[in-house]
């Protein structure tokens, strides 16, 4: 094959193709260095967060060297937050605002948060979820998706990237083309949807579709198989997906997306396992995404030049066009020149309460007619295994804000091991701690977790005044004197249902 460009064009476009991710919260100097040879973009994590100031300054050390850097974050709001990774969300996530169903609202949450990250100096938002929440027993979407019905969806998809796109952080709708209804979680295995192409176009792609038509900058894709699009390789590397299906205009059956393609984190096992970091990275490019994620679980020098020189000698072997890589740095750089002329625009007015003010309005409460709020309840949650995207970083639950307006509070946390002698020893345990005192059971996702649903049983059988918060997908049927559904684990959600249980009414 006949290489048109010098090597160190085609080293520095396989850098700007990375995306990677680092462990600290200052740039290493390995980090520094191969920003100044060319790397375009970075992605952050919890890892890299300690609060907006020292944000701010890791991000102005990044420009230091290369002005031009595109620097993204995995900030959803709700459950997945690496802006709060150690307090919990200011926002509630977007099952809440599907509930709430005012795409204003959505709107102007999405741009509070834009407008946050546009401050702390970051440009891209691996966000929002646009995922149809069509399967009850999904490990990972669950809260982090709108809702069920694919309209709603779109439609607060839509306002979604409106709002952080406002706010002059590009968004990127997520997780293409659609990981909704799949019972399998792509960090550990590759999902599958069986789903016929009339299906998936009535469904799994009208939130992106919308939001392509809306303007959208990014759109990542999804470690699955989809045999109606693909039957052998997953979103992320089928050229029929990224190329055939999402850059395909409108007219010709395709969804018409001109902005940059970055894929879902390629150390995923959905990936990495079957093809390789490196083998995986150059099928995804060559299918057509423009730019590899990598770094939620790998993040060192050594993977970013491995993958760098598999990229180089992919083009010089002829597996990878070399003319497909140099549109993909192209898209890179295309981006992060509207991110700079974005962010010369006055970012929009504060409205730090919006998050809250959207939790309140997502609550479901039943029960209420009648309840007298305790003095001091025992506050018994229960915790399922984190999955990878939501992490064990983040406090979540109603129990630190209840502490705070009933200051007596106590409060226990139970996990699956702890049902290992049986659910029913389980709920004796709780009582026995809780005492005298009512208990507020906090749950999260019942329906998906047995252990969870029977210990609860046991616990109303013996006390039908517990309070029962259920900071899920609300899928199992209202329990408790007192049943709030928060459609959400954030900070925000956890005040919010507080507020009602020490107070009797809602604040607003």
């Amino acid at each position: 094959m006949t290489i048109t460009v010098d090597t160190s064009t085609l080293t520095q476009n396989a850098l700007a193709v990375l995306q990677p991710g680092f462990t600290g919260r200052t740039p290493p100097d390995w980090l520094l260095h191969r920003l100044d040879e060319g790397l375009a973009s970075v992605g952050l994590f919890g890892r890299n967060v300690r609060d907006a100031e020292q944000l701010a300054a890791l991000t102005e050390r990044l420009r230091e060297v290369r002005p031009d850097v595109l620097v993204a974050i995995d900030e959803e709001g709700g459950d997945v937050t690496r802006l709060e990774v150690g307090a919990g969300s200011s926002f509630p996530g977007n099952l809440a605002l599907g509930k709430v169903d005012d795409a204003a609202l959505t709107r102007g949450v999405a741009q509070e948060l834009g407008r946050r990250l546009a401050e702390c100096g970051v440009d891209l938002d691996w966000a929002p979820s646009a995922d149809i929440n069509s399967n009850p027993e999904n490990p990972v979407i669950g809260v982090r998706s709108f809702g069920s019905d694919p309209e709603l969806v779109a439609r607060h998809t839509v306002a979604y990237v409106e709002g952080l796109q406002a706010a002059g952080v590009a968004a990127c709708v997520k997780h293409f083309p659609g990981h909704g209804d799949t019972a399998v979680d792509s960090h550990h295995a590759v999902p599958r949807i069986d789903a016929d192409l009339d299906t998936l176009r009535r469904r799994e792609l009208v939130p992106f579709r919308a939001a392509i038509e809306a303007g959208v900058k990014c759109v990542m894709s999804a470690h699955l198989l989809s045999p109606a699009l693909d039957a052998e390789r997953p979103g992320t590397l089928s050229p029929d997906v990224l190329t055939g299906l999402l850059r395909t205009p409108q007219e010709e059956g395709g969804l018409g997306h001109r902005g940059l393609v970055v894929t879902d984190g390629m150390e995923m096992k959905a990936i990495s396992a079957q093809y390789g970091l490196e083998r995986g990275s150059v099928l995804a490019l060559a299918a057509g995404a423009d730019a590899i994620c990598v770094g939620g679980g790998l993040a060192d020098e050594g993977t970013v030049l491995r993958l760098r020189d598999a990229l180089v000698d992919a083009v010089r072997e002829g597996t990878l066009a070399e003319e497909r890589l140099a549109d993909a740095a192209a898209r890179v750089r295309e981006l992060a020149a509207w991110t700079r002329e974005a962010a010369r625009t006055s970012l929009p007015e504060p409205d730090v309460e919006i998050g809250l003010r959207a939790a309140r309005r997502a609550l479901t409460v039943s029960g209420l007619d009648g309840y007298r709020p305790p003095e001091a309840p025992f506050v018994a949650s229960f915790s399922p295994l984190a999955n990878i995207a939501v992490g064990d970083q983040t406090p979540w639950g109603p129990a630190a804000e209840l502490s705070r307006l009933l200051p007596e509070t106590a409060t226990a946390t139970y996990g699956a091991r702890d049902a290992d002698a049986g659910p029913e020893e389980l709920s004796a345990r709780v009582l026995r701690e809780a005492g005298e005192r009512r208990v507020v059971a906090v749950v999260r996702d019942a329906h998906r977790h047995p252990w969870m649903a029977r210990t609860l049983q046991g616990i109303l059988a013996a006390r039908e005044e517990t309070v029962v918060v259920e900071m899920g997908v609300p899928q199992a049927p209202p329990t408790g004197a007192l049943y709030l559904a928060t459609h959400g684990a954030s900070r925000v959600c956890g005040r919010a249902a507080a507020e009602i249980i020490a107070g009797g009414s809602r604040a607003r």
